[in-house]
Parts: C-alpha cells; structure tokens; sequence
C-alpha cells in the first residue's frame, strides 16, 4: 500500500474513532492546517520508505509504537512489526487492528507494553529500529542506546525520526510549558513502579550526534534530512508538493535556518 493511500485511509479511520484525537490532528482545522499535517506525515512515511528495505524481509522494532500507526503502514505492505510502548495507548490497539483489517493483515502487528528498560532483548535481534517522536521520552537515554546498539543486528539501522531541538521557536514554546524541568518521574500503573520520563527533552543535530556516537554508533550522513519549515498558512491543494521540494532546498543551503528554525529532524545509525 503507497503512503498515500495509506494516509487516506488513516484519514478515514480519524473520522470515525475520535479517541485517537488530540494525538492525531490530521482531519482537524482549517484547510491549510489540515495539508500543513499531510506534508510533515507523508514525509515521515517517505523517510521510513527510503531507509527500510523490505525486500530483505526485516526484523523491525518500532520503540515508542504508540497507537501502532507505523506498525500497520508496513503490516499493509506484508511486513511484520514488534512494537512496545507506555502510557495510554494499548486500549486502541485491537479497535485499530478491526480497521485495518479491511486493507490487509493487520495480525502482523504485535504490540506490548513494556519498559524498554525492564526488557530482555537478545543481542543482534533486529535489521531496524525505528525510534518515532520517542527517544525525547526515554531517560536516562545514555543508558537507552547501548541497549538499541545491542539488539542491532551487525549491519542494523536505527531510525531517529524527531523533533528538531535546535528550531528556537519550538524551544521557546516547550519551555513556556514545563521550564527547564526536562526529566521527570512517573508513576506507571500498569508496571507498578515509578519510572523516569523525557518530559518533551527534544536536541539537536549536534546533541544526538554527539550521544550516538559515545554508544558507538555511526551516522549514515546522507540519510539526515530536516522537514518542516513553512507555516501552515502558506500551503494549498497546489503547492504542497512544491512547499516540500523547496524546504528541501533550503535547508541544505542555509546552515542556520537548518539548524534554528526546521521542525523536524530524521537520521540513521549503523552499528
């Protein structure tokens, strides 16, 4: 199934399950915010198309799989995914996998909760890992990516899809919202324990370079990609396209529009 498919099917699944709302804003607002979402989500599934080959048949791990979106895109493609999670997602799952199986296996998906750091994971037990909006919620993360490390096959990737922490107006916003107080301490009730949770602690190109390769990681440096630029006003039915082809542009002429005002940030590791 294309991505774009994939999205108007989401679409239509948004539109009669408003639980998955305020999480998914893709059929909420105007016109404009509405295709200002579209650009930004079919990017991310464009990323994931670009960076994961399934014609190897995969092992994937999608950490942080929340509702499981990720996971049922590539189960539609006849891919499977082991996704984990915390918080309030897993009351969504089955009702999802009932919509999703109108358009294929959605039984390929298999979802827990779990801890990532209460988990017994085998060394070299999978080709990717994908990380989506998640290692900014993993603490200490420090001790997060040895983890990842070990459970990459030899010649494993992981996928680092983020909010940009460098963009200083989003910067601004989330410090408006919780301070400086960028960990904190949870109680889960499902594990029964207190855990430690990135309160929204989003970074930098810089930052994540610079934790990835103290793990011993590598970046694939041409897979580093920024996305979203443009506000929401300037985007109609006939310039989305063209809104993303120039973004592309421009991040990669002007270092410090890349760096200080892009939204979104995706990268790959290898071992």
């Amino acid at each position: 199934m294309r991505k774009e498919v994939f999205y108007e099917h989401l679409c239509e699944e948004l539109r009669q399950n408003r639980s998955l709302y305020p999480y998914y804003k893709l059929t909420d607002g105007s016109p404009s915010r509405q295709l200002f979402r579209k650009a930004y989500f079919i990017q991310r599934l464009a990323y994931l198309d670009r960076h994961v080959d399934l014609n190897k048949h995969p092992k994937i791990w999608d950490c942080g799989c929340g509702y499981g979106t990720t996971g049922f895109y590539f189960a539609m493609q006849g891919q499977p995914v082991y996704g984990t999670t915390l918080e309030y997602y897993p009351e969504q799952w089955e009702a999802r996998r009932v919509f999703w199986s109108q358009y294929g296996n959605a039984n390929l998906c298999t979802f827990l909760y779990a801890n990532l750091f209460d988990q017994v994971i085998e060394p070299a037990s999978f080709d990717y890992i994908i990380l989506q909006d998640t290692l900014h919620h993993i603490e200490p993360v420090d001790g997060a990516l040895p983890i990842f490390y070990n459970a990459l096959k030899p010649d494993g990737k992981l996928i680092l899809i983020e909010e940009n922490g460098g963009c200083l107006v989003k910067s601004a916003m989330l410090f408006a919202q919780r301070g400086n107080r960028r960990v904190i301490s949870l109680y889960d009730e499902h594990l029964k324990k207190e855990i430690l949770m990135g309160n929204e602690n989003i970074r930098s190109e810089k930052e994540w370079r610079k934790h990835f390769t103290q793990a011993g990681f590598r970046l694939i440096e041409d897979s580093l990609q920024y996305i979203r630029f443009f506000p929401s006003f300037r985007f109609d039915e006939t310039n989305l396209q063209k809104n993303i082809e120039k973004e592309q542009i421009i991040w990669k002429k002007s270092a410090f529009l890349r760096q200080h005002a892009f939204w979104g940030i995706n990268m790959v590791f290898c071992k």
